[in-house]
């Protein structure tokens, strides 16, 4: 690399590490909307400016129907930063909210998706430096015509839009004491079994190793594959697919100079003393990955999405429609996600 195009890079980086970052409404009938409010509440000096995605008039209410003093001022995203400090900047959807809180409507559906879109063409021009994204419902999406299992899949179609570059999005959930990551993702345990294959945990394990290595500062990434099967097989009496493709795969995994170790039985990969020597699991399907850290970490895991041209992350929670607008809804886990992305923005500019 040439020392003009590493001084773009340092220009382009800081210029970026400017911009705000953007916060998707998610579901708006969900408790998205209403933890915004809170961690605008709970910002502190130094923490990175946000602005919400959102219907300003629909947070208006919402802030005075649980009795929260949080102002709201509708900005473009170039003026987000210096209203951040006295309201919470709103960036508008072109769609008003129909339902309310805990009545989701089908007519949001359609925001819901707006808010993603947006914020994904604010970070890719430089007015955002990073997405956050609330929780959506799937099934309320999926009446409304949306074609994607989940965020994860539909932000890997965007980036390939809208970069040009093919895209294999990685789904890892994060938090201080363990990072997980699903090679298989929202499709059921019958189709885990089609979907799992050498090269896609290969491939799942290769973004991960790297992006932990350039965007979270991991020098040398550790990773623990999981077996499928109980015992991780034991040896092919309680299934194949360790002796049959895991094995290689991580063979594959090491051969290219990464240090992965496994197919390791996954009732053992997570006590104390065994998340000590990994970096991030590698595992093979959801519930495998999820449980674990949501048992753990249940309120500070992020969800964070690997293998993308730009940051994402989201709490690691849903839409919660039973105390959505109730006043109880815990802020905590979108405030470690707005942290996580302020920390992976701030990454140091390229070395010469």
């Amino acid at each position: 690399m040439d020392e003009s195009t590493v001084t773009e890079l340092r220009v382009a980086a800081g210029q970026h590490r400017q911009a705000p970052l953007a916060v998707t409404q998610g579901d708006p009938s969900g408790i998205g909307p209403e933890i915004a409010l809170m961690a605008w509440m709970h910002r502190r000096p130094g923490d990175q400016p946000f602005f919400a995605l959102a219907d300003p008039h629909h947070l208006t209410r919402l802030a005075a129907q649980l009795g929260l003093a949080v102002p709201i001022e509708t900005v473009e995203p170039s003026q987000a930063r210096e209203a951040f400090g006295r309201a919470l900047p709103v960036v508008p959807l072109a769609r008003r909210i129909a339902g309310a809180p805990g009545q989701p409507s089908q007519a949001d559906a359609l925001g819901t998706i707006e808010a993603i879109e947006r914020g994904v063409e604010l970070v890719r021009s430089g007015q955002a430096s990073a997405l956050v994204t609330n929780p959506i419902s799937k099934d309320a999406l999926y009446k409304a015509g949306f074609k994607h299992p989940g965020h994860t899949e539909f932000l890997g179609e965007l980036a390939q839009e809208l970069w040009g570059v093919p895209t294999l999005p990685v789904m890892m959930l994060w938090s201080p004491q363990l990072a997980v990551v699903p090679v298989t993702i929202h499709v059921s345990i019958a189709r885990v079994l089609t979907d799992l294959t050498r090269q896609l945990i290969v491939d799942t394990a290769r973004i991960t190793a790297r992006d932990l290595r350039d965007k979270f500062g991991v020098a040398s990434p550790r990773l623990a594959v999981a077996g499928l099967n109980p015992h991780a097989g034991e040896n092919g009496a309680m299934g194949s697919e360790e002796r049959d493709f895991i094995s290689a795969a991580v063979a594959d995994l090491r051969a290219e100079g990464i240090d992965a170790r496994g197919p390791l039985p996954a009732d053992t990969m997570f006590h104390a003393e065994a998340r000590a020597r990994y970096d991030a699991a590698i595992c093979m399907y959801h519930d495998q990955a999820l449980i674990p850290i949501k048992t753990l970490a249940f309120d500070s895991a992020v969800n964070t999405t690997l293998g993308l041209p730009f940051i994402r992350t989201s709490p690691d929670h849903g839409t919660a429609y039973d105390i959505a607008g109730k006043g109880v809804a815990n802020p905590a886990s979108l405030i470690a996600a707005l942290s996580l992305a302020t920390r992976l923005v701030n990454q140091k500019a390229p070395a010469a």
